[in-house]
């Protein structure tokens, strides 16, 4: 019997793959760089902010100093506001909410993620919100699993994990959770409702 169900959080609430093309996008656009420069400056620290290692605040002269820009550090907040939500995926965790434990593992940056539990209220819908950048361990390890199921005291096979990326469901599977692939290109939530439904009957508002 399933009790909790934990999402992804770029690619599966948001309509951006990841949070590095968000982010890099916003910062090109305002910065007036090349994307691909961005990407190429930020994708060399990504491992680290994502394990919590450093910060955006650390690496950010060296960054702005890679690009031959001196971007004010505050514009870095409006790249994470720029995050654009997922509103059909956020309506399922809604309609799932009266029944189920929601929560959120996602590898991704502290800063990122605290800024965007209080710009969308994900606090409201989804309890643990578990980031790689805290815990120190991202998707492709058990760590981060395992920690989120001990936070609601739940066990493998009464959870399900939805992922955008294959790769992100080795882990969960592995230890005997539930897992859905979502294709955040087609962003199917009809379907993916179907699935919760059908292959784990889960029971939908």
């Amino acid at each position: 019997m399933i009790k909790a169900i934990f999402f992804d959080y770029d690619g599966v609430l948001t309509t951006d793959k990841t949070g590095s093309l968000t982010t890099n996008r916003y910062l090109s656009r305002i910065a007036n760089v090349d994307y691909e420069t961005v990407r190429d400056v930020f994708s060399k620290y990504n491992r680290d902010l994502l394990v919590g290692k450093i910060t955006h605040r650390e690496i950010w002269d060296a960054a702005c100093e890679a690009m031959h820009r001196e971007i004010d550090f505050s514009l870095l907040e409006l790249a994470f506001l720029s995050t654009p939500a997922n509103d059909s995926m956020f309506a399922l965790a809604r309609s799932l909410k009266p029944k189920y434990a929601l929560g959120i593992i996602t590898d991704n940056k502290k800063d990122r993620i605290d800024c965007l539990r209080k710009s969308q209220g994900l606090d409201a819908l989804f309890d643990p919100i578990v980031v790689s950048s805290e815990v120190g361990s991202g998707k492709d390890g058990a760590a981060v699993f395992e920690y989120a199921m001990r936070c609601i005291d739940t066990k493998p096979e009464e959870c399900v994990f939805i992922d955008n990326n294959p790769d992100n469901l080795i882990a969960p599977k592995a230890l005997g959770m539930g897992v859905i692939f979502h294709d955040d290109e087609k962003n199917d939530v009809g379907k993916l409702s179907l699935s919760l439904a059908n292959e784990f009957l889960i029971r939908l508002e």
